[in-house]
């Protein structure tokens, strides 16, 4: 299958690039920067270095490729920049889904988060609704998943991966990465707020298995969601640095989700459980 990746060089890109092309697949990644096609040529994929807010260019890239597949991974998260991250999710998709329908494209996969669950009891399933009630800032990142997944929704085949939060190398939860540091200088509390983690392998396979899902939407998130109270002690001894501080309460939303529906569709995570996983990451 002829496949487009766009967000190639980030954190899930890395690792997803060599799945696809040894699974056979012609591959071509996008690129924001010069200095990233050298490192996708390495991992047996074509490069194309473009803008995604350059409308044209993603036209005229996707008219070239006539790919079977796109796979938008795009994210502005490695700097941190949450109105970047807004932006790419609503215009950056809005350029990519238009270029794929007037390629002939029919199916796309999609990175989304998991945490953008309306508040509720027990982790989140596919079927509950986004957060669109929030308050600022929240809102901001919900109305950015928003669009992107409206916008996805508009091809033949759309497969959204409502992804939980990612460790594992090139990540915030890597030991040079951001939360890592802001533990180690004891500025992040452990509350009662519920996370669910998926390692970036475990993501990347399950963007490989989507090309083949029926399309809709799946949390890709290991088995046991867990509070901070239990889960930021464990990785802050793994690191080395101090017991983190106790905070009650929890931020909004902050409720984990179910991965009942990935385990149905076949995706086996090699980490099923986040305490086993940052033991072999950061032990």
């Amino acid at each position: 299958m002829k496949i487009a990746v766009a967000g190639a060089t980030g954190a899930i890109g890395k690792s997803l690039i060599p799945l696809l092309v040894e699974a056979g697949h012609e591959v071509t990644g996008f690129t924001r920067r010069a200095s990233g096609a050298a490192q996708l040529e390495a991992l047996g994929a074509q490069a194309v270095v473009l803008d995604i807010f350059d409308r044209d260019a993603v036209f005229a890239a996707l008219r070239e490729m006539q790919p079977e597949a796109v796979i938008h991974q795009l994210t502005a998260l490695g700097e941190r920049d949450f109105a970047a991250n807004s932006h790419i999710r609503t215009l950056g998709t809005r350029h990519l889904v238009d270029a794929a329908l007037a390629a002939g494209v029919r199916r796309m996969i999609a990175q989304s988060i998991s945490w953008a669950y309306a508040p509720g009891d027990g982790p989140a399933t596919e079927e509950e609704p986004l957060d669109l009630d929030a308050p600022a800032p929240r809102s901001g990142t919900i109305q950015g998943v928003r669009a992107l997944e409206t916008a996805t929704l508009e091809m033949p085949e759309a497969v959204i991966l409502r992804y939980g939060l990612f460790y594992g190398p090139g990540t915030w939860y890597a030991p040079d990465g951001f939360v890592a540091d802001e533990v180690r200088r004891g500025g992040l509390p452990a509350t009662e707020g519920v996370a669910s983690f998926v390692h970036v392998d475990d993501a990347a396979h399950a963007a490989l298995l989507a090309l083949g899902w029926p399309p809709g939407t799946v949390n890709v998130v290991d088995d046991r969601p867990a509070p901070g109270s239990e889960w930021l002690p464990h990785y802050a001894a793994l690191l080395g640095a101090p017991a983190p501080a106790r905070q009650p309460g929890a931020a909004r939303g902050e409720r984990g989700a179910s991965n009942f529906k990935a385990r149905r569709l076949g995706w086996q995570p090699r980490f099923a459980d986040w305490h086993e996983g940052f033991a072999a990451t950061l032990g």
